[in-house]
């Protein structure tokens, strides 16, 4: 079987706070890591990521490695590009993967040097056998960062329906259930009595370990990550990825891994990166009072989104203190650490520390401290590739803020 690599192109490049610390392809969109999509589709475990020369350090226990430049890519390898979110049917062998009428994967007809790569601005159907098999499959382009958010509850509904075909389905005795959809667990899953399942919007499906505290109500679609625990209160339309706390309010929004929110709060249509942690009492606002579209910022500038619905990006290792409140379309960088009674501005730099703007610099022997101790918690060590990731990560910011 031919290896599979993901491809991170350009604009994959540019999905900050996030693409700072991590590939595209190791983002949540619906159920699943964009490269988990990929893998489910095409039936094989990916080997390598292709992607910014500035993530070749990234290092986490459950994904795979960056080829680095230099690397090279044999002919016969699958070439994905990340960004685009591929239904979870199987698809069949080709030379071409179009999606939406666009090369999405390709076969590779030669041996590729990284570095042709390297830019990102590289075509995958150039890369492909002339008068090769072209297969359309299924699947949804991330053009813009918000995408996540804004088809998550789509794509929630059918990746529940074919993540659940090993679950157990609930019946009517296992707890309170309202609407045609279904609840599904699988083994190891935990219910503590006094939960509602409203699936008249969608299914719901709780993943290996999870636990559903009791006077906790989740309204579907809605997926419960493995080893979570949802304590209480509400949960809507999200995407709660593994080893997660979540608690309080929370809507449309998506949990990319080991992240917490285990106290009272809002939080609607956001999306918190690895090790982000939200501090008692951190409400998001996800709507202006005009009801008008919401601007956000990006590397190339403020961009008007055309969504109406917007909270928080936070990036990885982003903190919020008690209290936080943050305004509608959000960005939290990398790695800061915000608090006080004052509202960040719409975009928080990444490694920014305090009260209120202008931030000072989080210190990174500080930072790495907080960080490794948080880690263990959840028995993952901070290695030292990703401790060099996060140092020039640093770096950037602290270079791009002098700029």
């Amino acid at each position: 079987m031919s290896d599979l690599f993901l491809y991170d192109d350009a604009t994959a490049r540019t999905f900050e706070p996030f693409s700072l610390t991590r590939p595209t392809s190791e983002l949540r969109a619906g159920a699943l890591l964009l490269r988990e999509r990929w893998e489910h589709a095409l039936g094989r475990k990916a080997v390598g990521i292709v992607t910014a020369a500035h993530l070749a350090d990234f290092d986490e226990p459950w994904s795979v490695g960056v080829v680095g430049g230099g690397g090279r890519l044999k002919k016969g390898s699958v070439l994905a590009n990340s960004r685009c979110a591929v239904t979870l049917a199987t698809a069949p062998a080709a030379d071409v993967w179009l999606c939406e009428g666009r090369a999405a994967g390709v076969t590779l007809a030669r041996d590729v040097d990284v570095d042709e790569l390297a830019d990102g601005n590289v075509g995958l159907d150039s890369l492909a056998r002339d008068g090769g098999k072209r297969v359309e499959v299924q699947g949804r382009w991330i053009e813009y960062v918000w995408d996540f958010i804004s088809q998550l509850s789509a794509m929630l509904s059918a990746d529940v329906t074919a993540l659940s075909r090993t679950a157990r389905k609930l019946g009517r005795t296992d707890g309170l259930l309202g609407g045609p959809h279904g609840v599904y667990m699988e083994d190891g899953g935990a219910i503590e009595p006094q939960v509602y399942f409203d699936t008249n919007a969608g299914p719901v499906l709780i993943r290996k370990g999870a636990s559903i505290q009791a006077f906790t109500r989740i309204g579907g679609p809605c997926v419960i990550g493995a080893e979570s625990i949802v304590g209480g209160d509400k949960i809507a339309s999200s995407s709660v990825g593994e080893v997660c706390k979540v608690h309080g309010e929370v809507s449309m929004s998506i949990f990319l891994g080991h992240a917490n929110k285990g106290h009272d709060g809002f939080l609607g249509h956001s999306f918190l990166g690895r090790w982000a942690n939200l501090g008692a009492g951190t409400i998001t606002s996800n709507l202006k009072n005009t009801y008008g579209t919401v601007q956000l910022w990006t590397p190339a500038g403020e961009v008007d989104t055309g969504q109406q619905f917007l909270g928080t990006l936070f990036g990885d290792h982003a903190k919020t203190g008690i209290g936080t409140s943050l305004n509608t379309g959000t960005v939290i960088g990398a790695g800061a650490n915000v608090y006080g009674s004052v509202m960040p501005p719409k975009m928080v730099p990444p490694f920014a520390w305090g009260e209120r703007a202008p931030y000072s610099t989080y210190r990174m022997d500080k930072f790495l401290e907080v960080a490794q101790r948080m880690m263990a918690r959840r028995h993952v060590d901070l290695t030292p590739r990703q401790t060099r990731l996060l140092r020039a990560a640093g770096e950037r910011a602290q270079g791009a803020r002098a700029g």
